[in-house]
């Protein structure tokens, strides 16, 4: 078992995921990207590939369990496409920064420099291994319940509207950068509720003006949420 210091370090995130691990030692496996066990071989410290392996068939299956049965009239090959849409490097990748999960991966050196923290192929490959980690320390629905609880109306507004997941502060950040000395700046105007179930309020400012408000369990969710009703109000996006 890892020193209680490791498990301090590591509680936002499973504030932010909503599932508290039993065995800590299988969630740092999951954030251990290959470059850093390589890096420390002679420590024999396991990467997350394995893990990943195992959760790229869970999440597979959970799916397509939930397109299964939420959509009936659907033949095989709509849901083949939906899923391989839901079920991609971007979504993943998605899936992994709403609840800040490149904030705890254990990179090497070389990953940590060239901005590996915040790359798609690997914050997806880290978002499989977590739901790995969290099947082996639990069970099957366990696992299919968490990750419909903090994915499903995402999982919803992706197929309805027939696209992947947006990234909104990026596509604000790049309509505003159209414009001369903008300057884009999140501020968390009130918290509600209790640490394990706490919602975020933020505003979204323009050169000092509020553009946009939102909010979500997590800050990087609100800031989501934040630009959003910002592309909304200038009309660069439809509800």
């Amino acid at each position: 078992m890892k020193e209680s210091k490791e498990i301090i370090w590591l509680e936002p995130l499973q504030e932010n995921l909503r599932y508290r691990f039993k065995n800590i030692e299988l969630l740092i496996t999951a954030l251990t990207h290959s470059s850093y066990a390589n890096e420390h071989r002679l420590k024999d410290i396991e990467s997350n590939e394995r893990l990943e392996f195992l959760g790229d068939s869970i999440i597979n299956f959970i799916v397509s369990r939930y397109l299964y049965n939420k959509y009936p009239n659907y033949p095989e090959g709509e849901l083949t496409k939906i899923r391989a849409k839901v079920v991609c490097e971007s979504s993943l990748a998605y899936a992994a920064r709403k609840i800040e999960l490149g904030k705890y991966l254990l990179l090497g050196k070389g990953e940590e420099a060239t901005g590996g923290r915040d790359r798609d192929s690997i914050l997806a490959d880290a978002s499989e291994a977590l739901v790995g980690a969290m099947y082996m320390d639990s069970d099957f629905e366990t696992t299919n319940r968490i990750l419909l609880e903090n994915f499903e109306a995402d999982l919803v507004y992706a197929i309805s509207k027939g696209v992947l997941f947006i990234d909104y502060k990026t596509k604000l950040q790049e309509h505003l950068q159209k414009r001369a000395k903008t300057r884009i700046e999140y501020k968390v105007v009130k918290e509600v509720g209790p640490d394990h179930n706490k919602i975020f309020y933020i505003n979204v400012l323009v050169n000092d003006k509020v553009v946009g408000t939102g909010f979500g369990r997590n800050k990087k969710e609100a800031e989501q949420m934040a630009a959003k009703d910002a592309l909304l109000i200038l009309g660069e996006i439809d509800e």
